[in-house]
């Protein structure tokens, strides 16, 4: 039977919160007063809800706990056909918010009465869902989980995608979650009903995964209330760019080193700054490539050139190529708009040409990747300025054209860069970050954007009208010397800016660029090197393995050993051979780019150069052939 109370209805309560904070800690133990006091609002759920949080912090002031056990004992006791008039609620010891659970007991464990009227474990220890986050670049939802391990919460960002799948689910394991095989079922549906329960009470936050421009959001992590979801192995990065000691000791310190007018320092400053242009300005990824002796200062340029949005200590921003592939290209995409910077190319032990590399990171668009669970993988994209040290350059004679054309590579002459590196470091590692921020809100303002382009483009004529630059030089250097025209007004006042004549030393012409004529240059080398191999001795003995033959105006060579010097050297044997027909440069028959040859009585199909050339002014400065 029902017990007989006062209700809101019989009883005149002028102030509610008032009788709220009247009752005992012995009123709560040893009667039904505060219970049957909620009750009494139990046909107003609105009412109800806020007196029972109040009651509820009203307990915890009189020492007593676990309030809402207290009160559905009650219920289930004296009102036992009453319909639930409330929403089961999570009773975590430290939780940072309260969650209704449903059909949940949720306090030192998460469970739940199965069908059978048995308990049934969820986690046997504390969890829950304090955020959701809506991804602004793809829209994609994760949650951010609260659990406690002992005396500890931790948190962590789970992809929705996860959380909804019994067999993903188990991953999270490694993080110290209670899940496994047994129990991940229930766990996936606690969690979402949880998030159901609670869709408006659970605050949600734009998150980002990556750095950046981003759409009409602006710049990440220039983002008001912006929170990272990334990959965790990218956290220490995302953490790095930020804003550290004073921005205007960083500018006074850069004003010093750019008096020095070391070219070398005041380009990679300037390359810094051009990276989050390079995107607005619809260019293409870009390397600048610092190299020369130890202890030049180079490490400690790419350091000041890290200063201008992050942390510069190494291993913070700043990557060595001590990585893959892979690592490569997700950190390019996780900067995304921000420089990227190596340092320590011969960390790689490799002979050959580093092209792959530059291919990679210059077309700026990653690798397709098919998912475990059917599809590809989000492709992932970026356009910036790649900054690169390293004690031999990038490129080298056999490296593609595409590579070099791409790279901007800076001899530091094995002088030093800097009067002082020591303070140098000292000096941006105290102060740091603040000034990329600045140029990034300065860039969104009015139409500036607008204004670099026209910069831009204006540098970028300047170059165009030497026509020995190629295109892709001159797109990269244009940028460059727009960053250094903005950066000069906008916080160095000093008159001192890089010139086209400053930088154009540094530039692959349209002559260097050209890998046919690199390769006629490598055959004319290497046939003087390997005169032996075509011309016997005076007893008519030749120095091992025979290659071809040479007359006074020709050289012939067994076309397949042609084709395996030049793939061995990096050069492509039939791309060659069409240039080379074009300029005059080689004999052929009227079918093939070949003519057959008789060496030691065998008539052979060779790759026949010629030494009389009708265009050698034009291919090799006039001289002629060295094998003449």
């Amino acid at each position: 039977m029902e017990k007989e109370i006062e209700t809101a209805d019989n009883i005149n309560i002028i102030d509610p919160i008032s009788k709220i904070h009247s009752f005992t800690k012995d009123d709560f133990l040893a009667t039904t007063l505060p219970y049957d006091f909620l009750y009494s609002f139990n046909k107003d759920k609105f009412k109800f809800e806020q007196y029972r949080q109040l009651m509820a912090i009203q307990a915890k002031e009189v020492k007593i706990s676990g309030f809402n056990d207290l009160f559905k004992n009650y219920i289930s006791t004296y009102h036992k056909e009453v319909k639930p008039i409330y929403a089961n609620f999570t009773e975590f010891e430290g939780q940072s918010i309260q969650l209704a659970c449903g059909k949940y007991i949720c306090n030192e464990d998460v469970c739940f009465e199965g069908k059978n009227g048995d308990v049934e474990e969820v986690c046997n220890h504390p969890i829950m869902p304090v955020e959701r986050l809506v991804n602004i670049d793809d829209n994609t939802e994760k949650l951010k989980l609260k659990y406690r391990k002992g005396f500890l919460w931790r948190e962590i960002i789970v992809d929705k995608e996860v959380l909804a799948s019994a067999s993903k689910i188990t991953g999270l394991a490694r993080y110290g979650i209670a899940v496994n095989s047994e129990n991940a079922k229930n766990l996936v549906r606690y969690l979402t009903d949880i998030e159901n329960l609670n869709y408006d009470t659970i605050e949600e936050k734009n998150s980002v995964g990556r750095l950046g421009w981003i759409g009409n959001h602006g710049f990440s992590p220039y983002v008001d209330d912006i929170v990272f979801d990334g990959d965790e192995s990218f956290r220490g990065i995302f953490n790095s760019v930020k804003y550290s000691g004073d921005i205007i000791e960083w500018i006074n310190f850069c004003k010093e080193i750019r008096a020095e007018k070391n070219i070398c320092s005041r380009i990679m400053l300037a390359a810094s700054f051009s990276s989050v242009l390079v995107a607005p300005c619809d260019c293409l990824p870009f390397f600048v490539h610092l190299w020369g002796g130890t202890e030049s200062g180079k490490t400690v340029a790419l350091m000041l050139a890290a200063s201008v949005w992050a942390s510069p200590s190494l291993g913070d921003y700043i990557r060595t190529f001590n990585t893959t592939a892979v690592a490569q290209e997700l950190t390019a995409g996780f900067v995304n708009s921000l420089p990227l910077c190596y340092d320590e190319l011969q960390i790689i032990k490799k002979e050959s040409s580093h092209d792959d590399i530059v291919y990679k990171l210059c077309e700026g668009i990653g690798r397709d990747r098919g998912k475990k669970s059917g599809g590809v993988q989000k492709i992932l994209t970026w356009r910036n300025c790649i900054l690169t040290t390293g004690e031999y350059p990038i490129s080298n004679s056999t490296s593609g054209a595409g590579a070099v054309n791409r790279i901007i590579e800076i001899d530091c002459k094995d002088q030093r860069i800097f009067e002082d590196p020591v303070n140098v470091v000292a000096k941006i590692k105290n102060n740091y970050g603040g000034v990329g921020a600045v140029f990034v809100k300065w860039l969104q303002e009015n139409n500036n954007l607008e204004k670099v382009k026209e910069i831009r483009k204006k540098y970028n004529q300047q170059f165009s009208n030497q026509s020995d630059v190629t295109d892709k030089q001159a797109m990269a250097a244009s940028i460059i010397l727009t960053a250094d025209e903005l950066i000069e007004k906008l916080f160095f006042d000093d008159g001192i800016r890089l010139t086209v004549d400053e930088i154009k030393p540094f530039l692959i012409t349209k002559n260097d660029v050209n890998q046919n004529k690199r390769c006629y240059d490598f055959l004319n080398d290497f046939i003087v090197a390997n005169y032996n191999r075509f011309v016997p001795d005076n007893d008519g003995k030749y120095a091992g393995e025979i290659w071809g033959d040479m007359t006074s105006n020709k050289v012939y060579i067994i076309k397949s050993k042609f084709d395996k010097i030049l793939y061995d050297n990096g050069f492509n044997a039939r791309a060659f051979l069409s240039w080379a027909d074009k300029n005059g440069l080689i004999k052929r028959n009227e079918k093939h780019l070949t003519v057959p040859k008789r060496i030691l009585g065998k008539l052979c199909r060779c790759v026949c150069l010629l030494n009389d050339l009708p265009n050698s002014e034009k291919i090799n400065g006039g001289d002629d052939l060295p094998f003449e």
